[in-house]
């Protein structure tokens, strides 16, 4: 069950292509841009997670009987797009450890108690892009250190451009990434009923990034 962020989401924005800048007198209103899943299309400059699109998914082998589900609600990141240059890209990613969730009240006092998260002691995990390595027009691989339980470790995840433009319902400009990553739960310390419950956790990753304007 973890929590890695993932990001996020989130350093997903990172995978897109070149972009060009339009001046436009300081008055005039951001013109609205048609969804598209073209990268070339994203707009460079500063970008926040949307906390209500913004999610990680985990899953875990249960007994080898079962694969079992849950989820971790409480994600925000922050992102500095440069699709001309993703080097010169950034992103961090703060999550709260207190919203995981494995949909039965009991499993999640279990999950928040020192034999997994401790969220009491470590309310919150980080992860802080270093390096970005596009492997495709639309999907990248986002290469960071994690921190969590107080134990800080080198995390990837691959990411994939979805598309970008303003959100019809928002209007706010966004740009969209899914993400995938597995995660070693005893390289952070969580090693409760192991082997019995899955060491690798897979990790599904969902951000909306809104443009800070």
């Amino acid at each position: 069950m973890r929590q890695t962020a993932l990001f996020l989401a989130f350093g997903f924005l990172l995978t897109a292509g070149a972009v060009a800048a339009v001046e436009t007198p300081a008055t005039a209103p951001v013109p609205s841009a048609a969804p598209s899943s073209d990268p070339t299309q994203v707009r460079r400059g500063s970008y926040v997670l949307d906390p209500a699109h913004g999610k990680i998914t985990w899953s875990v082998s249960h007994l080898g009987f079962s694969t079992y589900y849950g989820s971790i609600t409480d994600v925000s990141a922050q992102a500095v797009l440069d699709p001309k240059e993703p080097g010169k890209s950034s992103l961090t990613v703060t999550i709260g450890t207190d919203s995981i969730s494995g949909l039965n009240d009991h499993l999640n006092q279990n999950l928040k108690s020192p034999n997994f998260f401790d969220t009491a002691k470590f309310p919150r995990a980080t992860f802080t892009a270093t390096s970005i390595e596009p492997t495709s027009p639309t999907t990248a691989r986002i290469n960071g250190d994690l921190t969590l339980k107080g134990v800080t470790k080198p995390f990837g995840f691959d990411a994939t451009f979805n598309q970008a433009g303003t959100n019809p319902v928002s209007k706010a400009y966004t740009v969209g990434f899914d993400g995938r990553a597995v995660i070693k739960r005893s390289d952070f310390g969580i090693s409760a009923y192991l082997p019995m419950i899955g060491d690798e956790v897979s990790l599904r990753l969902e951000g909306e990034f809104k443009a800070v304007e």
